[in-house]
C-alpha cells in the first residue's frame, strides 16, 4: 500500500508515482474523490504548503467508474497549471501590499508609493515621495487601509508630506 500523500509522517523527499499519487518536483497531486458529484478531482500541493494550490475536475477512467490514473504528461501539465495559480497570487499580494502613482503638483513629477505591512496585531503603512531624480522628498506613516490616489497623494503632498489625518 502506498502512504498517503497527506500523511505528515511520510518522508516527502522522495518521489512516488502512483495511479492516484505522484510527487515530484516539490509537487503532489493526488486524485481525490470529488464531494458534489459522482466524478474525481485533483489537488496539486506544494511541498510544505498546508493547502491546496489548485483543484480541478479529474477525467474518469475508461470504466467509468475510476479515475484514470496519473501519468508523467499530466504531471507536468498539472505542476505547471498549478505554479501559474501561485505566482498569479502572489503578483496579486504583491499589487495590494504596494501601491505607486505618479501625480504633478507645483509643475513638479512626484512618484508615491504606499508600502502596507500587514500583520494580524499591528498591521502598519509608509508613503513615500520621490522626485523626477529619484531622491526622497517626504515620507509619512499612515493607517494601513489609507486609499491612495491621486487626490489623496496630491493633497499630501500639499500639506508639506505630514501624516494624513
Amino acid at each position: 500500500m502506498n502512504p498517503d500523500a497527506t500523511d505528515p509522517d511520510h518522508d516527502t523527499d522522495h518521489d512516488l508515482h502512483d495511479a492516484r499519487t505522484w510527487r515530484a518536483d516539490g509537487w503532489t497531486a493526488q486524485v481525490i474523490k470529488n464531494e458534489d458529484d459522482d466524478g474525481w478531482a485533483v489537488a496539486m500541493t506544494q511541498v510544505g504548503a498546508a493547502e491546496p494550490a489548485l483543484v480541478g475536475p479529474w477525467t474518469m477512467g475508461r470504466d467509468k467508474k475510476n479515475p484514470k490514473p496519473l501519468d508523467a504528461p499530466s504531471f507536468f501539465t498539472l505542476v505547471k497549471t498549478a505554479s501559474e495559480v501561485l505566482r498569479r497570487h502572489e503578483q496579486q499580494l504583491q499589487a495590494q501590499l504596494h501601491k505607486r502613482i505618479a501625480v504633478t503638483v507645483g509643475g513638479q513629477r512626484i512618484q508615491v508609493t504606499l508600502d502596507i505591512v500587514p500583520d494580524d496585531e499591528h498591521p502598519s503603512a509608509r508613503l513615500s515621495a520621490h522626485d523626477a531624480a529619484g531622491v526622497l522628498v517626504g515620507a509619512a506613516g499612515v493607517a494601513p487601509d489609507f486609499k491612495l490616489t491621486a487626490a489623496s497623494a496630491a493633497a499630501w503632498i500639499d500639506g508639506g508630506y505630514r501624516r494624513p489625518d
